[in-house]
C-alpha cells in the first residue's frame, strides 16, 4: 500500500499552464495513471483534441465544472459533441474516442484524470485550438499521430509528416 499527500507532489509542467501534479510514481501504480488537476478559468487539460488508441480515460471533477468537448473520430463531423461535467461527476472515454477538456468558467476546476493502461505508447492529434484542425496533406486523414521525437506529426495511413511550430 502507498499513500500521498497531493500537495507534497510537485507540479508537473503543461503545455497549457495548467497545474498537473502527477500521482502514479509517488504510488508505484504499474498499471494505471493519475494525475491530480487544478484548472483556472480559461485553462484546459491537454493542448489538443487528442486520442488514445491503447488508453481509457476517466475525468472526476471534485470541484467546479469542467467542459469536455468528443468525437468519435479525428474527422471534423464525426458525432461531435459538447458535455459539462459537475462536481462530484465524472465522465469516461473509450480507447481512441476524441476529447479535450476546459474550464469555461470564472471559477476553479480541480478534476481528477485516470488512464488505463498506465503508459500510452501513442496520440493522435485532431485540433489544435491554435492552429484549427489538424489533416494530412496527401490523403486527408483527418487525424495525425504525435511522433515520438520532435514536433512532427505522421500520418497514421500514409506516413506523411506535417510540421507543428
Amino acid at each position: 500500500m502507498e499513500s500521498v499527500r497531493i500537495r507534497d507532489v510537485g507540479p508537473s509542467p503543461t503545455e497549457t499552464g495548467a497545474e498537473r501534479r502527477t500521482l502514479a510514481d509517488p504510488l508505484g501504480t504499474t498499471d494505471i495513471a493519475i494525475n491530480h488537476y487544478v484548472l483556472e478559468p480559461g485553462e484546459r487539460f491537454a493542448a489538443s483534441l487528442h486520442a488514445h488508441p491503447d488508453q481509457e480515460e476517466v475525468f472526476v471533477v471534485l470541484a467546479g465544472e469542467a467542459t469536455f468537448e468528443t468525437r468519435s473520430s479525428g474527422e471534423p463531423s464525426a458525432n461531435e459533441r459538447e458535455i459539462t461535467v459537475g462536481e462530484n461527476e465524472a465522465i469516461r472515454f473509450a480507447p481512441g474516442e476524441f476529447q479535450t477538456g476546459r474550464n469555461t468558467t470564472d471559477e476553479r476546476v480541480v478534476a481528477l484524470a485516470l488512464g488505463a493502461p498506465r503508459d500510452s505508447e501513442e496520440v493522435r492529434i485532431a485540433r489544435i485550438p491554435e492552429i484549427g484542425e489538424i489533416a494530412c496533406t496527401y490523403c486527408s486523414r483527418g487525424d495525425m499521430r504525435v511522433r515520438n521525437t520532435g514536433t512532427d506529426l505522421v500520418c497514421p495511413d500514409c506516413e506523411a509528416t506535417l510540421a507543428v511550430e
